[in-house]
């Protein structure tokens, strides 16, 4: 079990001050992870804390390696060489610049690094699998990586690198560099040698006992990592694409017909049940919706009408990613893996791709809740149903919010660039021995680059829908979508001549990623799907 409690040691004797007092706490207890639990620290150090019965399990692991180093059987990355040098037997004597050795060697990504949350993230995970007592780690090395997070003394770790065959094996051999003194961390705005950093922090590097190394870099911590992030991201984000359709229909004069409950019985995929209830509740008691009930208008556009089909399948490749996540971030992808009686066994925990699959299915998920969105902007801009062309009231000298709509159209393309699975293709490495990889890690990054996307389309329909609503007044609109267009109206100023857009569109995105909206809303109407 995970506690996010803050640990008072102040009353306990140290010889020097504990960093660590006031950092979140993870009790690691052989429980679940959620990931509500991931998400509540997220952004801050954190201190890992296994009970007595996790460090034995971890211990009796260490054992079984122990008593292979001295013995006369070939294990696996534990007296051998790897991947494709796995029939070369390494010498006791030997065993300790081997794991070296690897770390070293494979510390060779590229790119721009990731961002800290991920790192810590990273952090968490592979501390989270090692606790495991299936990878024959040892209590000092398991604490040293612990000391750095709860330091918050973060690695370096590149983007690209991985084709998330022996897990990530490139991105997690830079996370665990910094353990043995070599490479680069991030100290708050700073980046520094590790060795200075451990200087300063009065830790020692480390010397890596057998199979130690091998522990270190095999996992699928860096794509998990991701899929944590991109899980929780799009969990609020799906709430925020229902909140931002309501308005944009209220501004459009749409129906809520298409929402009837009755009619969503008849095809019960349980996203568009969700989605149409959520619309149900946001649009109550409109003005808006109640002065046209009686026009001959027969039906709305599809980007109105089937918002909970889209909406709502979207939720569905949401749920199947959380289903893989939550048993990703509880499992252990070590390879060879230590089993309870002592076995040692080498298979292929350590690959990709159930995590490949389920995010490149997630990008294109959240690409179509962007598409679908940018075709709503497109037609509040187009003068539906009464509205001035471009939202705004004296075009000519005034272009209005019609280049929102460009911007929009923009992103939607790079995502449906970006929506090419990375899961569908494979080159094999070392030698033969990896013949089929799941480029997960791209498949991770990727969605990442789609989510954040597609938070800034919705911040663009939003704004638009906003200034749609200005012009539907004195109606109300219905109650979670007037709670969001005042929420908005509080960082966005109603547009009656060109101005920045550009810094309506910044302010817009701001009110997207911290979830005020979704606050505001449900403090109002209650709490949506």
């Amino acid at each position: 079990m995970i506690s996010t409690k803050m640990t008072n040691r102040k009353n306990r004797p140290r010889t020097e001050p504990d960093p660590r007092a006031d950092t979140p706490r993870l009790c690691f207890d052989g429980s679940t992870i959620t990931l509500e639990m991931l998400d509540e620290v997220l952004g801050m150090p954190v201190s890992i804390e296994p009970t007595d019965a996790v460090w034995a399990k971890m211990q009796d692991s260490a054992d079984v390696v122990g008593k292979i180093v001295g013995g006369e059987e070939a294990a696996y990355g534990i007296n051998t060489g790897f991947g494709s040098l796995c029939r070369t037997r390494i010498p006791t004597d030997q065993l300790a610049q081997l794991q070296r050795n690897l770390i070293v060697s494979h510390a060779v990504g590229v790119g721009p690094p990731v961002t800290p949350d991920i790192v810590r993230l990273m952090m968490v995970l592979k501390l989270a699998s090692l606790s495991l007592g299936a990878s024959g780690i040892s209590r000092g090395t398991f604490q040293m990586l612990a000391d750095l997070l709860a330091r918050d003394i973060l690695p370096v770790v590149p983007t690209q690198g991985s084709l998330g065959a022996s897990g990530d094996l490139a991105p997690l051999a830079h996370l665990v560099l910094p353990m043995l003194g070599l490479g680069k961390v991030s100290r708050g705005e700073e980046t520094v040698p590790a060795g200075v950093a451990l200087k300063d922090a009065n830790l020692c590097p480390i010397e890596l006992g057998p199979k130690e190394g091998l522990a270190l870099i095999n996992g699928t911590q860096f794509m998990t990592a991701h899929g944590v992030v991109l899980t929780n991201r799009s969990r609020r984000l799906v709430k925020q694409a229902d909140i931002i359709a309501s308005m944009s229909l209220e501004g459009a004069a749409g129906s809520a017909q298409p929402f009837d409950e009755r009619l969503h019985a008849l095809r019960p995929h349980t996203g568009a049940i969700e989605s149409a209830a959520n619309l149900r509740r946001l649009l109550a008691d409109s003005e808006i919706l109640a002065s046209h009930a009686d026009c001959d208008r027969v039906q709305d556009p599809y980007s109105l009408r089937c918002i909970p089909q889209v909406h709502g399948a979207s939720r569905g490749a949401l749920r199947h990613a959380i289903d893989v996540i939550e048993i990703e971030i509880n499992a252990v992808t070590d390879n060879p893996v230590i089993l309870d009686g002592g076995d040692v066994i080498s298979g292929g925990l350590f690959h990709g791709q159930p995590i490949a699959f389920v995010l490149d299915y997630l990008a294109l998920a959240l690409a179509e809740i962007g598409s679908i969105s940018e075709r709503r902007t497109y037609l509040l801009l187009d003068g539906c149903n009464g509205l001035p062309a471009q939202l705004i009231e004296n075009t000519g000298i005034n272009s209005g919010l019609m280049i929102l709509q460009y911007v929009a159209a923009a992103l939607v393309s790079e995502n449906k660039g970006l929506t090419l699975p990375a899961s569908s293709d494979s080159i094999p490495s070392s030698m033969g021995q990896e013949d089929h990889v799941s480029m997960g890690a791209r498949s991770a990054t990727k969605c990442l680059e789609i989510l954040e996307n597609v938070e800034k389309i919705l911040a663009i329909e939003q704004v638009c829908a906003a200034q749609a609503l200005d012009f539907r007044a004195p109606l109300k609109a219905g109650t979670g979508a007037r709670i969001a267009h005042e929420t908005i109206r509080r960082h966005i100023s109603y547009a009656d001549a060109d101005r920045l857009f550009g810094e309506d569109i910044e302010a817009s995105l701001g009110v997207v990623r911290d979830d005020e909206i979704i606050k505001c809303v449900e403090a109002g109407v209650g709490e949506l799907h």
